[in-house]
């Protein structure tokens, strides 16, 4: 939803969910924030934080607390979609506009209280990413080809830290060598292990 200027347009985009978005919006803008498109969507800030947000999909709409970790979920309707991985944001689905109704009061409470937790500053920060390690082979390796080395260290830390897992996470020594074989050649032209994904 690249062109989607504001949340009236976005709207308008999914008349199947016209009705569901509408009101979460009305409730959304009942809170006094401010309105705003980031991602393709209607975010709500406040004190310069996302507090909320909403989008549509082809069986559910969703609202999302990018701080609903913190909040106290007493009807137990906020889930995390990626467990595991999202630390603080939270997501509440619907899909149909009676169940919207029947939890309006339940869905403005919520988002009173993280409106309330964005002016606290309260705020469950990302952790930081934890150091590179490399593998005791890809030391001896970067050791007997200061140049192969250069060139790692010309990577990205992220394209960095994939080949030290993907030699590292091999159980067997025999696995470590042919890996790190297979990497040599990504390393020195500047490639990712996983960049033929993102074409």
């Amino acid at each position: 939803m690249k062109g989607v200027k504001n949340a009236e347009d976005f709207i308008k985009d999914y008349p199947v969910w016209h009705e569901e978005l509408t009101m979460l919006r009305d409730i959304f803008l009942s809170g006094g924030i401010e309105e705003t498109m980031k991602w393709g969507i209607p975010v709500y800030v406040c004190n310069g934080k996302n507090v909320s947000g909403m989008a549509a999909f082809k069986s559910y709409v969703g609202i999302w607390f990018y701080q609903g970790a913190l909040l106290n979920d007493h009807a137990g309707k906020l889930l995390n979609a990626q467990e595991g991985i999202t630390k603080a944001l939270r997501q509440w689905r619907f899909s149909n506009i009676g169940e919207i109704r029947r939890d309006r009061e339940i869905i403005h409470e919520y988002f009173l209280e993280a409106i309330q937790n964005a002016w606290s500053g309260k705020e469950i920060k990302p952790e930081k990413k934890k150091a590179l390690v490399l593998p005791e082979e890809l030391n001896t390796l970067f050791e007997s080809d200061p140049g192969l080395k250069l060139s790692f260290e010309a990577l990205s830390l992220s394209k960095r830290r994939e080949f030290a897992e993907h030699v590292g996470n091999a159980k067997r020594a025999e696995t470590r060598i042919a890996r790190m074989q297979k990497i040599i050649p990504m390393i020195l032209r500047g490639e990712g292990l996983n960049d033929k994904y993102l074409k």
